[in-house]
């Protein structure tokens, strides 16, 4: 049985949670469209802070996935976060919209309007309008260790940098 969230919204800078260990240990999904088309992917890197007198988020994404496209053409996309529900990640970390209908494999509810999209399953949502994405380029490494670790194929994520217009905590 998939449990259904009631959200509180509050301020970015009462989250409670430490998103460095939400990032690294319970995973994100990244969402960008709107009710008529959006994608969704699980994501593992991210960061947030203050960012042009915001309270802003970092995430990255490599340009081939399928969410990309959708970020490139959408001015918000949603950083929700699912505790220890593995379930979901292992469809949206493995598997493309372009081929299955992951919302539906996920078992996922979408709440959706014309700006964004997140799920009912969420226990965080980070509502974000897109301010900046630019392609990581292998010249501006300092560290060149990182490139043959997590880049052999080259395929540089880009970095989006959005300021939080909304959290909701499941309540």
């Amino acid at each position: 049985m998939v449990m259904i969230m009631i959200y509180k919204t509050v301020d970015p800078r009462s989250i409670k949670d430490n998103l460095i260990k939400c990032f690294a240990e319970e995973w994100a999904l990244i969402t960008a469209g709107n009710r008529e088309d959006y994608n969704m992917m699980t994501a593992s890197w991210g960061f947030a802070g203050e960012m042009w007198g915001n309270d802003s988020i970092a995430v990255v994404v490599r340009p081939q996935r399928y969410t990309m496209d959708y970020i490139e053409k959408s001015d918000y996309f949603t950083v929700s976060f699912y505790g220890d529900n593995k379930a979901i990640h292992k469809v949206c970390g493995s598997k493309t919209g372009r081929e299955i209908n992951k919302t539906k494999e996920a078992n996922l509810t979408p709440v959706a309007n014309e700006k964004y999209v997140y799920f009912k399953e969420a226990r965080m949502v980070l509502v974000v309008k897109k301010q900046f994405v630019q392609q990581i380029s292998e010249d501006a490494f300092i560290d060149k260790t990182v490139i043959d670790k997590w880049y052999p194929e080259k395929d540089y994520h880009n970095m989006i940098i959005g300021k939080i217009e909304k959290v909701l905590i499941a309540d």
